[in-house]
């Protein structure tokens, strides 16, 4: 295995730019007993922090009791105070099974559930989620769910045990059980209508505002958009799906398997791109956009110079405060995968920084790391890619920018040094200014190492987000004033 990756680290991704991999792969790293802080839980809070943000959807958990609550409440507060929902929190219907249906099996249980939930909460489609132990006593959901379909009812069953995955895999469970699974076929494709995948609802604190964004450009295109997960959407949504011309990924790492899965059963292609922060990306991402739907260049450029117009006017008039204040930093980003790219490139492209490091936070087996791996070489982006989960261990990395000329420790099995740490940059004695981009876990660290710090992933708990986003041009200048507002805030 470690022959393999060394070979991709060194040859160019197909069809990219004459760049090799980034330098660090830690597929090596000896395995942990545990995690500490994990920035995401098992598979079944994926799935019910998805379905408690998609409108008409009902969560059923067939779990013991406690789990539905105690895995929402992990999003409601630390995904920016994401909040509840329409029957999240404490109201998700649960089996809440004891050592009785332990012993005698829960499917009684779960029946009664179901009734009461199709009794008592409007929905267009309820779906069971099963748990550790309800699927290790062999309890049969489908067989359970069966019943209800055949007699009318909108129930589905998904399988979510924390041996499925984590959160991230509990994300696409729960989709493709919805749209693989349970919603209807349309023969007839909308040639202007575009499905939006890849942001897990509160895993990325801003997806509201990030799909809001991508959103309100494809319109500007004469496109339809399913963002399924924003406030303006209904089941409706999730029902024309199929019909969709173009399925959009912003994803490196997730959603493949749908993805394929959603192409085979309904025949919509899709295409697997960065999120776009700022006016670089995004004008890059519309065209391409643009030419996969054959829509008229003439009419994409138009766009992209108004939307440029004004992203400039705004951006111009920062130029003051930013290049007399010397506002110039090397960076870390401490983020999942699907913001670990387009963040790095927007610091670098925008702002000029330096990013030192992209510290990627969810497990992922190796396979899904090259696809990182290759969506960085394709920026030309330089800097390194770090996989870790284990929080104490970020907050070493971070503890090590002011030290050992601003690279902290080495993740184990780096064939470039024996050392554990790249040879010293003669041109530079230490990495400052420095400026870490992360959760809510960095902000003591990252201060404690003398680095400013800005809370944007997960876990978030200090700030409240409502419909703030940083994808597409209006992101970008909300990111900058955001990295501003923490550079001058202190001389208030």
């Amino acid at each position: 295995m470690r022959a393999i990756i060394d070979a991709q680290l060194e040859a160019p991704y197909d069809n990219g730019p004459d760049q090799g991999l980034a330098k660090t792969l830690d597929v090596d790293a000896p395995a942990k007993e545990c995690v500490e802080s994990p920035r995401f839980s098992c598979a079944l809070g994926g799935a019910i922090v998805t379905l408690t943000t998609l409108p008409e959807v009902i969560p059923i958990v067939h779990a013991a009791m406690g789990c539905a609550g105690n895995l929402i409440g992990s999003i409601s507060f630390g995904g920016g105070y994401l909040g509840d929902g329409y029957c999240g929190g404490g109201h998700i219907p649960t089996s809440a099974i004891t050592e009785t249906e332990i012993v005698f099996g829960g499917q009684k249980r779960l029946e009664d559930e179901i009734k009461n939930a199709l009794t008592l909460i409007d929905g267009k489609l309820y779906v069971v989620l099963t748990a550790c132990m309800t699927e290790i006593i062999g309890d049969d959901a489908l067989a359970c769910v069966k019943e209800f379909r055949e007699a009318g009812s909108p129930v589905i069953s998904v399988s979510t045990p924390s041996f499925a995955g984590h959160s991230y895999a509990g994300h696409w469970l729960a989709l493709d059980g919805i749209f693989n699974g349970h919603i209807s076929q349309i023969p007839q494709k909308n040639p202007k209508l575009v499905n939006l995948f890849g942001l897990v609802p509160g895993y990325d604190p801003f997806f509201r505002g990030d799909l809001d964004e991508i959103a309100r450009l494809a319109r500007g295109l004469g496109l339809s958009v399913n963002t399924f997960f924003t406030p303006d959407q209904s089941f409706s949504n999730l029902e024309s799906a199929p019909g969709a011309a173009l399925n959009v990924l912003f994803s490196p790492a997730w959603g493949l398997d749908f993805a394929g899965r959603f192409e085979k059963t309904h025949g919509t292609p899709y295409w697997v791109t960065d999120l776009p922060i700022g006016a670089a990306a995004t004008d890059r991402f519309l065209r391409e956009l643009g030419k996969r739907l054959n829509i008229r260049p003439p009419k994409v450029e138009k766009l992209i110079a108004s939307e440029n117009a004004v992203y400039y006017g705004y951006f111009l008039r920062t130029v003051d405060v930013f290049s007399e204040s010397d506002y110039k930093f090397y960076a870390a980003t401490v983020t999942d995968s699907a913001y670990a790219v387009p963040l790095a490139y927007f610091l670098a492209e925008e702002l000029g920084w330096i990013v030192t490091d992209s510290l990627i936070t969810e497990a992922l087996p190796d396979d899904r790391k090259l696809s990182v791996h290759k969506a960085h070489a394709l920026t030309g982006l330089g800097g390194r890619l770090v996989f870790e989960t284990d929080s104490t261990a970020i907050a070493k990395l971070i503890a090590g920018y002011q030290s050992n000329r601003g690279h902290g420790p080495q993740p184990t099995g780096d064939p470039r040094s024996s050392q554990g740490r790249p040879a010293p940059d003669p041109l530079f004695e230490d990495r400052v200014p420095f400026f870490v981009l992360g959760s809510t876990l960095e902000k003591t660290p990252a201060l404690a190492a003398k680095a400013k710090h800005l809370s944007l992933s997960y876990p978030l708990y200090d700030r409240l987000v409502v419909n703030a986003g940083y994808a597409g041009y209006r992101g970008g200048l909300r990111l900058l004033e955001d990295l501003v507002t923490s550079l001058v805030s202190p001389k208030a």
